[in-house]
């Protein structure tokens, strides 16, 4: 027979294993994916940034020195399209205006009728320019976290839709489009719709030109 102290550890090693077990258990489960759409829960997420810039400004607009600043500041900046420049200048002088119009369009981009909110207050006979920088990217990607084989849901991989909206968010050239779309042309004419075809349609096949001759000696 055994000791009843032999008895008492085999009961308590018996019941360790059992919590053991269902403690793995339930951590495998922690471990399984439980997205049962087909929408992934990985969706770029828009970030805005603001840069300032107070410049002194005079009844002609710009100083030689203050145009050089705004130019090497908007080099520095690698403007590129997507970012949007807005002007907060108490005077509204239409000259100021147009000289950092003039400077913005060398880098391919126009200014924004909206003045974004900034700190700090602009003085008479002061501009401030403002560039607001849009990025797109997907968090938490890529997500390996469901390192469980088993799929008891018949959900998707946690690591699901990271790729595709990854790739979408740098390949989207202005990520306010996002947000809002892109606005423009949407309709298209019978005559762009129909050049591929045209071209397809007028175009001889290969194989119908006649074989060159060749003479022999």
């Amino acid at each position: 027979m055994l000791h009843p102290s032999m008895i008492r550890y085999a009961r308590q090693a018996g019941s360790a294993a059992l919590s053991l077990a269902l403690a793995l258990a339930l951590a495998g489960c922690a471990t399984q994916p439980n997205n049962r759409l087909l929408d992934s829960i990985h969706q770029p997420v828009v970030e805005h940034t603001e840069y300032q810039l107070d410049l002194a400004t005079g009844p002609g607009g710009l100083g030689a020195e203050d145009k050089g600043r705004l130019d090497g500041w908007f080099t520095a900046l690698g403007l590129h399209y997507g970012d949007e420049i807005a002007i907060d200048d108490p005077l509204s002088s239409p000259e100021t205006r147009d000289e950092v119009k003039t400077l913005a369009a060398h880098y391919g981009l126009l200014i924004s009728g909206a003045t974004p909110v900034t700190q700090g207050y602009v003085n008479a006979g002061t501009v401030r320019v403002i560039v607001t920088r849009t990025t797109a990217s997907v968090p938490h990607c890529p997500d390996l976290t469901t390192t469980s084989e088993a799929n008891f849901s018949n959900a998707t991989s946690s690591n699901y839709g990271c790729a595709v909206n990854s790739n979408m968010a740098v390949m989207v050239a202005n990520p306010n489009d996002f947000l809002t779309g892109t606005h423009g042309q949407t309709l298209s004419t019978a005559d762009t719709a129909d050049k591929a075809i045209f071209q397809q349609q007028q175009t001889k096949p290969a194989g119908t030109a006649a074989v060159a001759k060749t003479a022999t000696n």
